[in-house]
């Protein structure tokens, strides 16, 4: 899929949807402090193994955030992954994000929890939990790519591009993809 971004401004944010900007007022040791903070959803991320291909399913998508504070990258590489907005089990909210995102209908009985880690500690603290799934043809049902006015590009890393990914600084990664591309490789190795 090509997308063109163009006309790209900035603005000061009103009535938020999705993260509400706040002020925090602490004390540490006795020292009267301020930080800026952005509460936000908590989310899930999956790792995607297609076993016949011997790849991992990734997402590539415009992140207006991360063009905004590097000027080249316009796209980044990321884990199938979504907030938790709903009242479902997180199992549940990976398997309806992988169809969204990817096109693949995974049993939730087969979606295993990796760990979960907090992120953007400096600004939101949100917590994510990363999951694993293998998938194969068979479960594709659709072409995937997100839902509503989402533009999700799919991308297979071959495992033997796996570690070239993680230090290839042209491309815009994200810390929980390449601790998932680690914890796959050495999950492989161990088994």
């Amino acid at each position: 899929m090509n997308i063109n971004i163009e006309n790209i401004t900035y603005s000061e944010l009103k009535n938020p949807r999705f993260i509400k900007p706040i002020r925090i007022n602490y004390t540490q040791n006795s020292v009267n402090k301020t930080w800026e903070a952005v509460k936000s959803f908590d989310s899930v991320s999956v790792l995607l193994y297609h076993k016949t291909k011997d790849a991992l399913l990734v997402v590539k998508q415009f992140r207006p955030a991360v063009y905004m504070n590097s000027n080249q990258h316009k796209f980044t590489y990321e884990l199938c992954a979504g907030i938790i907005d709903k009242d479902l089990s997180l199992e549940q909210i990976v398997k309806e994000e992988i169809l969204e995102e990817c096109g693949f209908d995974v049993d939730v009985k087969n979606i295993t929890k990796i760990t979960s880690s907090f992120t953007h500690v400096g600004v939101s603290g949100a917590r994510q939990y990363m999951y694993f799934t293998t998938i194969d043809d068979s479960m594709k049902v659709n072409d995937g790519g997100g839902i509503g006015d989402e533009f999700i590009n799919l991308e297979y890393i071959p495992v033997s591009k796996v570690k070239e990914l993680i230090f290839d600084e042209t491309k815009a990664r994200t810390p929980g993809l390449m601790f998932a591309f680690y914890w796959f490789l050495d999950f492989r190795m161990k088994n």
